[in-house]
C-alpha cells in the first residue's frame, strides 16, 4: 500500500496533487495546511474521504476508490500550544480514516497529523502525538494504523521513537531530508508512525512548490510475503 504525505504550505502546492497521482498511484493522500473550503471532490483517481472544518487551513485526504472503502471518519483537537492559542493556525491537528482494504479484505486506519508549530517545547508535541496514537486505537482498537504527516520534530527523535514504541507504535523517518524552506535548516519534519505494518521504505520525493517535500510511504501488513523491509539507511 502506498500513503503520500504532502504540507502543501499554506495550500501553494494543491495544484500538484493530480501529478502525484498519475506518477506514483498511491492509496491514499494525506494532507497538512490545505484550505479546506472548495476542496475538489475528486483529484485524479482519488476521491475526497473528508476534511478538517475548525478552521480555514486544515487536513484533508483522499483515496483511491478501488481499494479502500471509508468506514468511520473523525477529526481531532489535540492540547493547544500558545501559538495555537493567540493565533489560532488550527483547531484539529488529527483526521483519522477507518478503512476497508479491499484488496486484502482487511481494516485499517490511516491518518493525517500536523503537530504544533516550532515556537511549542517538543514535550508538548510530544503530549500531542501520544494523544493522537490513542485516539487511533479508539477508532480501530487493534487495528494496523498509519500516521503521516508535518510531526514539526527536527531534533531529539530519539526520545520521541522511544516514547512512540512505550505506546506500541515504531517511529520511521524518509530517505532524505524534507524540509528546506531555509537555506542552512533542513530536517526531518514529515514521517510516519506504524502500527501491525511494515513500512518497506519512506521515500522523499522532488521539491515542488512546498517548503516541504512530500513523502511516499510503502507499508504492508505483517505476515506477509512482502514484510520484508527494503534497505534503508535512517538515522533517528
Amino acid at each position: 500500500m502506498l500513503i503520500i504525505s504532502y504540507n502543501l504550505r499554506k495550500h501553494r502546492a494543491i495544484s500538484e496533487l493530480a501529478a502525484l497521482d498519475e506518477r506514483y498511484s498511491p492509496d491514499a493522500i494525506c494532507l497538512q495546511e490545505v484550505d479546506t473550503a472548495g476542496l475538489a471532490e475528486d483529484i485524479g483517481r482519488m476521491q475526497l474521504a473528508h476534511s478538517t472544518t475548525g478552521n480555514r487551513l486544515g487536513l484533508a485526504m483522499y483515496y483511491r476508490p478501488d481499494r479502500l472503502l471509508p468506514r468511520d471518519v473523525r477529526a481531532f483537537a489535540l492540547k493547544k500550544s500558545l501559538h495555537d492559542r493567540v493565533l489560532r493556525p488550527a483547531h484539529e491537528r488529527l483526521l483519522a480514516v477507518r478503512f476497508d482494504d479491499l484488496e486484502h479484505d482487511r481494516e485499517l486506519t490511516i491518518a493525517s497529523f500536523h503537530a504544533a508549530p516550532l515556537t511549542a517545547l517538543n514535550s508538548l508535541r510530544r503530549a500531542q502525538i501520544n494523544a493522537a496514537l490513542g485516539e487511533l486505537q479508539l477508532l480501530g482498537p487493534n487495528l494496523p494504523a498509519l500516521m503521516v504527516g508535518d510531526y514539526n520534530y527536527p531534533v531529539f527523535k530519539d526520545n520521541l521513537a522511544e516514547k512512540v514504541r512505550e505506546a506500541g507504535y515504531e517511529l520511521t523517518l524518509s530517505d532524505r531530508h524534507t524540509y528546506t524552506r531555509y537555506r542552512y535548516f533542513r530536517g526531518h519534519f514529515d514521517f510516519a508512525t506504524s502500527a501491525g505494518l511494515v513500512l518497506r521504505s519512506i521515500e522523499t520525493l522532488p521539491r515542488g512548490e512546498s517548503d516541504h517535500l512530500p513523502i511516499l510511504v510503502d507499508a504492508h501488513y505483517t505476515g506477509t510475503a512482502a514484510e520484508v523491509p527494503a534497505d534503508i539507511d535512517v538515522v533517528i
